[in-house]
C-alpha cells in the first residue's frame, strides 16, 4: 500500500446533481463495450485454488478451512490449477436488496465476468467475515510460502454495490485491520446502487444505477483494478447520554460499556454522568440532528411497514419528498421560537449531501478569507456545519437555488442537548436515523472526533 502521504487528494469540487444523468447514459454501450471480456479475468480474477479456498474459509468461518482447500486443489483433487496471479484482484460485495430488482440481477451478472467466488451477498456474508477469515486464509497460505496469495494479499481491491449505508458499514470493516495490524488495507471502489449515492458521486463513480448496466458493470471492474486511490477522513460519534437507551438501534450506532468513553471523556475535559448509556459510531459522510433526520426516520418506517412502496431509487425520492411536505416545519418560521434560528444542524464530511446537492457551496477566496474557511476537501481533517431553516429553505438548498447557512468549519465538535419542550431529537449519520432521548435535567452530549486513520478510496473520475 502505498504511504498515506503519496496517495492522492480526493478531488476537491463536486459534480452538479444535474450530472448524474449524463453519467447514467455515460456509462452504457459504447463506455462499457470497450473492456473486453477475457482481458478483464485476466486483470481481476484470482486463479482457481486461490478463489476457492478465500470463499470455503469464508463460508466455514474458519481460515485452515481455506488453506486446506488450497491444499486440495494444489493435489488435483479441483481439476486443474492455475498459479498465475491476477493482476489486480477484485473482490465484490453486493447489497442483493438494494436498487430495487437490480441487486440479484447484477450478482448473477458479476458471476458470468468474474467467478461466482468473489461476489459475496451481503444478506448471506458479512464484510468482517472475508476480512477475518478470506483475508486471514490469504495471509496463511502467505507465510506458508504461498507468493501468489501474499501477491493476491497486497493487490486485493474491493468494489461494493449498494447505497451510503453499505459502503459505510464495508468501510468500517475494513479499519479493523490498521487496529490489528495487517496492513494493507485495500482500497474501494463503488457501484451506486443506493438512492443517494454520496459516497459514489464523491468519487466518481456516478451518482446512480446505469441505464446499460449489463456492459457497464464491465467499466466498473476494470476501473476498479486500474483508477488511482486517494483517502477518506472517518468520524466517530461518541453519543452519552443518562441512563436509558436508545430504541431501534440503528446499525451505524452501538452501545458501548462507559468504561470505554471515560478516555475520551477525560481528554476532552466531558463530565461522563454516574450512570450514563454510551454509545458509538463511525461515519463518512454526515451526521444531522433536527428535521431532515425526521424525514429520514419517517421514511425508515415507511419502507419497513410497507416495503412494496420503495421499489428503487426514484421510488424513494418522491416517498422523502411527499413525507417532507407534511412535516409542519416546512413553512413554521424559525422565529416562532426565539432562540432557534435554524432547524436542522448538519455536519458534513464529503461535498455531495442530499443525492449529489452540493449545500457548502463552492465559496469564492475572498469569502472564505473574510469566514476563516479553508476550501474543503474529504480528505482535510475539517467538518463543515451548516444549517437549514425551514422546510422551505431546505427545499431551495437542495434545488441548488440557495446556499445553507454557513456556521462553521471543525476539526472535533462537541454537541450538549436538554429537552423541555421536546422530549426527544431526530438523529442520523449517514442516512441512519433514529431517535434520540432527551431529559430537561441532565445532558445528552454528542462528540465528534477524527478516527486517526483514513479509509482508502478508489477514484472512478480517473
Amino acid at each position: 500500500m502505498e504511504r498515506a502521504e503519496e496517495t492522492p487528494r480526493a478531488p476537491s469540487t463536486a459534480p452538479s446533481a444535474r450530472v448524474s444523468i449524463w453519467e447514467s447514459v455515460r456509462a452504457c454501450g459504447v463506455w462499457g463495450k470497450e473492456v473486453d471480456k477475457a482481458e478483464l479475468r485476466r486483470q481481476v480474477v484470482m486463479p482457481l485454488y486461490a478463489r476457492r479456498a478465500v470463499a470455503a474459509a469464508v463460508k466455514a468461518k474458519d481460515e485452515a478451512v481455506g488453506v486446506a482447500a488450497a491444499a486440495a486443489a494444489e493435489r488435483g483433487e479441483e481439476g486443474e490449477v492455475e498459479v498465475e496471479a491476477a493482476v489486480t484482484p477484485v473482490v465484490v460485495f453486493v447489497n442483493s436488496r438494494s436498487g430495487g430488482r437490480h441487486g440479484p440481477e447484477l450478482k448473477v451478472r458479476l458471476h458470468e465476468l468474474i467467478s461466482e467466488e468473489q461476489v459475496f451477498d451481503l444478506s448471506v456474508v458479512k464484510p468482517s467475515d472475508f476480512i477475518n477469515y478470506g483475508l486471514g486464509c490469504l495471509e496463511k497460505l502467505a507465510e506458508q510460502g504461498d507468493n501468489c496469495a501474499e501477491t493476491i494479499r497486497k493487490k486485493l481491491r474491493i468494489m461494493v454495490a449498494g447505497g451510503d449505508g453499505t459502503v459505510g458499514w464495508v468501510l468500517g470493516c475494513l479499519t479493523d485491520l490498521y487496529r490489528l495490524k495487517r496492513e494493507p488495507v485495500p482500497p474501494t471502489g463503488i457501484i451506486p446502487l443506493g438512492t443517494g449515492n454520496d459516497l459514489a458521486r464523491s468519487f466518481g463513480w456516478g451518482g446512480s444505477f446505469p441505464f446499460g448496466w449489463r456492459s457497464a458493470v464491465k467499466r466498473y471492474l476494470s476501473k476498479a483494478a486500474t483508477a488511482p486511490t486517494c483517502r477518506l477522513d472517518s468520524w466517530q460519534a461518541v453519543v452519552m447520554m443518562p441512563d436509558g437507551e436508545i430504541k431501534e438501534l440503528p446499525y451505524a450506532l452501538k452501545k458501548t460499556e462507559p468504561a470505554d468513553c471515560l478516555e475520551l471523556c477525560q481528554e476532552n475535559g466531558t463530565e461522563l454522568p454516574e450512570k450514563a448509556s454510551c454509545y458509538k459510531g463511525v461515519f463518512y459522510n454526515y451526521l444531522s440532528i433536527g428535521m431532515d433526520a425526521q424525514v429520514a426516520y419517517g421514511f425508515h418506517h415507511l419502507r419497513d411497514e410497507k416495503p412494496y412502496l420503495a421499489q428503487g431509487p426514484v421510488a424513494n425520492k418522491l416517498i422523502y419528498a411527499g413525507y417532507s411536505c407534511t412535516q409542519g416545519w416546512f413553512c413554521t418560521p424559525c422565529t416562532a421560537s426565539p432562540q432557534l434560528s435554524v432547524r436542522s444542524l448538519v455536519v458534513l464530511n464529503l461535498y455531495n449531501y442530499g443525492s449529489g446537492r452540493h449545500p457548502w457551496g463552492d465559496l469564492k477566496p475572498d469569502y472564505l478569507e473574510k469566514k476563516g474557511f479553508v476550501e474543503a476537501h474529504s480528505d482535510d481533517g475539517l467538518l463543515e456545519i451548516f444549517g437549514l431553516k425551514e422546510g422551505w429553505h431546505a427545499s431551495f438548498v437542495m434545488a441548488e437555488l440557495i446556499k445553507a447557512k454557513h456556521i462553521a468549519q471543525a476539526a472535533a465538535i462537541k454537541f450538549e442537548m436538554r429537552g423541555g419542550q421536546w422530549n426527544r431529537a431526530y438523529v442520523q449519520m449517514d442516512g441512519e436515523p433514529w431517535k434520540q432521548p432527551l431529559l430537561q435535567e441532565q445532558s445528552t452530549i454528542i462528540e465528534i472526533n477524527k478516527v486517526p486513520y483514513p479509509s482508502l478510496m478508489i477514484n472512478g473520475e480517473q
